[in-house]
């Protein structure tokens, strides 16, 4: 099985990848495409139809491809939160048929100098991080989560996880309705 991945992110691959194999022999190719959400994703929606505009795209862009994969991570409103926001990772899956399942990873909240930076700065999470942490590119290593969560869990297990609730339909086509 050939999955093509619409990102420039060696992480997200990865992850695509680690989760997939557990399942298939698959090959996993990167291809970097333009997402729908803007570069700092706010809301549910709007992180949901860029994770599906990635999966799209990669489709698109690698016709040998059975599968696309869109990973997407936004701030989400949450009320009860400190901040009133969490980072929500989000997988969309997309078949030749056009046929989306998607997934959501764990959440967890920013501080809210952070959140207000993005909000009313417009500035993306990756550039505050890198400016809290000295490392440009955490994205593409450990992730914010490794950072806030002291390295116990890092970006490719997060995304993973995202990834992984995506397949689950997939898995078990047998029991899910119309698919």
């Amino acid at each position: 099985m050939i999955v093509a991945v619409g990102t420039s992110n060696p992480v997200k691959v990865r992850a695509v990848e680690n989760v997939f194999s557990k399942f298939f022999t698959v090959t996993v190719v990167m291809k970097k495409v333009p997402s729908k959400a803007p570069p700092q994703p706010i809301g549910l929606d709007v992180t949901i139809e860029g994770a599906i505009s990635r999966a799209k795209g990669a489709l698109e862009a690698h016709q040998e491809a059975e599968l696309g994969v869109g990973i997407e991570a936004g701030i989400i409103p949450i009320p009860k939160t400190l901040s009133g926001y969490m980072d929500q990772q989000f997988a969309a899956i997309m078949d030749r048929s056009g046929r989306v399942t998607l997934g959501g990873g764990p959440s967890f909240e920013y501080p809210r100098f952070l959140v207000r930076r993005v909000l009313d700065e417009g500035i993306e999470v990756n550039n505050v991080m890198a400016e809290l942490t000295g490392e440009p590119f955490i994205g593409h290593k450990e992730g914010a989560i490794g950072y806030f969560s002291k390295g116990s869990l890092n970006r490719t297990a997060l995304t993973e996880l995202a990834v992984l609730m995506a397949l689950i339909p997939r898995l078990n086509a047998d029991l899910y309705l119309g698919f």
